[in-house]
């Protein structure tokens, strides 16, 4: 039962995804990886203006399954249990595809690689991160928009800090207070080969 709600999830999340780009042979799972208001969605969406990904924004995909979210573990579960049946799909179908949210926790990480390996998908991790006083900056900024997607707060960031893993594997590090052109182009490079 509680794997056919995950699927039904899956598929209202495939449902309100707009413009598709066309797929292709061999497609790349994009693992994004930091803590609130490091700069997490505006760099996906640098990377996604360079190729052609799908995003998944977990804090935007998160109001599609729940338009008050209470951000509680279960709530949490049943999102990311629809996320990774979507990721899969969209691998599947041949689209490459960015995953946008903190994933701060490896064990929640490998949910993504073992993803990759079985839709033989190329894997790319990018930690992003910026110094606490620009974090603290940006995320008074965004308490202030009024259609802000994400409730993250000073408070949170804190309480989150605590619970980040180092990432195992290979990945790239971006420091997005400073200019990362050159960083994105040896992301989009990797990408490309």
């Amino acid at each position: 039962m509680e794997k056919s709600k995950h699927k039904a999830d899956a598929d209202r999340l495939y449902a309100s995804l707009r413009n598709l780009p066309q797929a292709g042979k061999n497609p790349v799972l994009v693992l994004i990886s930091g803590l609130p208001g490091t700069g997490k969605t505006y760099f996906a969406g640098q990377l996604s203006e360079r190729l052609p990904f799908i995003t998944l924004e977990s804090d935007a995909l998160r109001l599609i399954l729940n338009p008050n979210p209470t951000y509680g573990k279960a709530e949490s579960t049943r999102l990311f249990s629809a996320i990774h049946l979507l990721c899969e799909r969209l691998l599947k179908e041949g689209h490459s595809v960015i995953v946008d949210a903190t994933n701060l926790i490896e064990s929640h990480r490998q949910h993504f690689y073992d993803i990759a390996d079985r839709t033989e998908s190329r894997l790319v991790i990018v930690r992003v991160e910026a110094p606490e006083p620009v974090v603290k900056e940006r995320l008074a900024a965004r308490a202030k928009e009024p259609d802000g997607k994400s409730d993250a707060d000073w408070k949170i960031y804190l309480m989150m800090k605590k619970s980040v893993d180092k990432i195992k594997r290979k990945h790239y590090s971006v420091d997005t207070s400073l200019d990362y052109k050159n960083r994105l182009d040896e992301i989009v490079g990797e990408i490309k080969n």
